[in-house]
């Protein structure tokens, strides 16, 4: 085979892919990025970030940008959909251990639209827009990654490794013919954006609040221009029924009754899965972000996991690239996948869980357990620690 035209091909130009590829290119490798679309969408997907994930993208100078376009909330909170306020956790208690004790809200594309602009200006990165990836061979010394150009011509290049970036249904996973196991969860999802500020209505609300409900639980969260709400939704509905404009009408007045109707931005349905794949590391080739795990958005883990995971995963590249044993990249596999499973996949259930809970008895008991961890500064900074994935990080030197 040829010499490589790029150590490292990244197909996607999602989150994942582009913060792989700001990693590379910071420490001087070269990056083929290989995006089936022909821009950054711009649609209302992943908006919360973490205090851990900004401590990572400070490095890349973006964080405190994020923060200037974003929506900073330093607390959040869950609610009975009766009765109010159950707890209320305040992220200042974590000032010793981020330098972001908050959780920032900003949609995602505005973090892809800076990296592209930082692209553009430094280099290193060649970025090709309507690139879709049709296939790839590995060999010893690299990866052949097939295309077809935004014209349809195929076409092909090769690197010595290859990250696959491309999102849930990823093809190189496909093609690798992983295991995806898990779960769907039997809801669909309906997330509505609207104008209205639930802040001017419903007392003591946070920004981003989980609302339990035995019949129809919810989740409000503030963005810097509108309020998203997310609904579990009757699988056996069609998309049309679900997305009604009626149905959303009457399900808005639901939460909280207000004059006149309400103001829809925008309004998507879909399924959610649980699921992890088999392997992460297939010779050359690497799983990374949703390609690699999928989980229930709440707790808002998903985008944050992935960006982890593109850090993880590119620091040991650039070790092996400079003379570290090629071994060195099992340990991505191991540790992230490890996250997966334990950290998110354990945290986004038991969330779902909780919020649906339906036994009286139960619903109690938690909420009980909930004031007393708000109550308790040190069990506060526990529990702070692992909604915010700073504990699953630390976690990580254990993992050989």
């Amino acid at each position: 085979m040829g010499s490589p035209e790029a150590p490292v091909i990244i197909s996607g130009a999602g989150p994942v892919g582009l913060i792989a590829a700001a990693n590379l290119s910071r420490a001087g490798v070269p990056v083929v990025m290989l995006e089936r679309t022909t821009d950054v969408p711009r649609d209302l997907r992943a908006s919360t970030f973490h205090p851990p994930t900004l401590d990572m993208l400070a490095k890349f100078g973006i964080a405190d940008r994020l923060v200037e376009k974003g929506l900073v909330c330093p607390h959040w909170q869950y609610r009975d959909r009766d009765t109010g306020v159950v707890a209320t956790f305040d992220l200042g208690v974590l000032s010793d251990d981020t330098a972001y004790p908050f959780r920032l809200q900003c949609e995602q594309w505005k973090m892809s639209d800076m990296l592209r602009e930082d692209f553009a200006q430094a280099g290193g990165i060649d970025l090709r827009y309507g690139h879709t990836v049709t296939g790839f061979v590995q060999d010893e010394t690299g990866v052949t990654v097939t295309f077809a150009d935004p014209a349809g011509a195929p076409g092909e290049i090769r690197g010595r490794y290859l990250i696959a970036a491309d999102g849930a249904h990823s093809p190189i996973r496909k093609q690798l013919g992983v295991k995806f196991d898990g779960q769907t969860i039997p809801e669909i999802f309906l997330s509505v954006s609207t104008t209205f500020d639930f802040g001017t209505v419903i007392p003591d609300l946070a920004p981003i609040a989980y609302v339990s409900d035995p019949d129809e639980w919810n989740v409000l969260l503030r963005t810097p221009s509108l309020w998203r709400v997310l609904l579990p939704t009757d699988a056996t509905l069609s998309d049309e029924q679900i997305r009604d404009p009626e149905t959303i009408e009457r399900r808005l007045q639901g939460i909280q009754a207000k004059p006149g109707r309400y103001e829809i931005v925008h309004a998507t349905a879909y399924r959610v899965h649980e699921r992890v794949a088999e392997a992460y590391v297939h010779g050359r080739v690497f799983l990374a972000g949703d390609a690699a795990h999928l989980n229930n958005p709440l707790g808002g883990m998903g985008m944050n996991g992935g960006i982890h995971d593109a850090l993880n995963l590119t620091d040991k590249l650039i070790a092996v690239l400079a003379g570290a044993p090629a071994e060195t990249l099992g340990r991505y596999e191991r540790q992230r996948r490890k996250v997966a499973l334990d950290t998110v996949q354990a945290t986004t259930l038991r969330n779902r869980k909780m919020m649906s809970e339906k036994d009286p008895a139960a619903r109690a008991a938690y909420h009980d357990e909930l004031r007393g961890i708000v109550a308790d500064r040190a069990k506060h900074r526990a529990h702070l620690l692992k909604a915010s994935m700073i504990q699953s990080l630390r976690d990580l030197d254990a993992v050989a």
